[in-house]
């Protein structure tokens, strides 16, 4: 779901932190963009805004680990089902959050686009739900004062920085895309 930017701006300016929370699971960045925004214009205070979108963040992520975690990777085969063709390739990247898992939260949360298959992924391998919000919290705590500060820097420009975080995600997406690809290539070459 994507609500425009000035109907988002327009909700939290009128209900303030009652909206932001839900928008913000909605919504992610963009959210805590127009809030930086919207602190700089005195129509919000910061501490509470900064709580807010990482609660926020982290019930998002929890949704997602749900829906790994409840779905037995049914849902990571059916949103991927090139990749995870095979179960063994479902198995060996779940194996992976066993060892890796908080590495690859954090470097997923930071990319952003990535963030939402390794999320689910991690609820999928039922990595440990205190270790999955730890990792989670800690590469949400920066990502949200990131955004946050762009916002009160710049966020007049709240409709030209949606799309750039959105062009970026697009590129970071065809990126990961693109390794998956080379990945599945090489699985295949060792195999034969």
């Amino acid at each position: 779901m994507h609500f425009p930017t000035h109907l988002i701006v327009e909700l939290i300016r009128n209900y303030g932190l009652l909206l932001l929370l839900p928008l913000a699971i909605l919504e992610g960045p963009i959210v805590s963009v127009i809030a930086g925004w919207l602190i700089r214009l005195g129509y919000l205070p910061f501490g509470w805004v900064y709580a807010v979108c990482i609660a926020a963040d982290l019930i998002g992520d929890g949704l997602l680990y749900c829906l790994g975690r409840y779905s037995n990777g049914t849902f990571l085969r059916r949103m991927f089902p090139r990749l995870f063709a095979r179960a063994k390739n479902l198995t060996r990247m779940l194996e992976k959050f066993h060892t890796q898992g908080g590495r690859i939260l954090v470097v997923a949360k930071l990319t952003h686009s990535l963030g939402f298959a390794a999320l689910i992924a991690a609820g999928a391998a039922r990595m440990s739900v205190p270790a999955f919000f730890w990792y989670n919290l800690l590469a949400t705590i920066p990502k949200t004062l990131f955004f946050i500060l762009i916002g009160y820097g710049l966020g007049q420009a709240y409709t030209t920085i949606d799309t750039w975080i959105w062009r970026g995600s697009v590129i970071v997406l065809v990126l990961a895309c693109t390794a998956a690809f080379v990945w599945l290539l090489k699985t295949r070459g060792e195999r034969a």
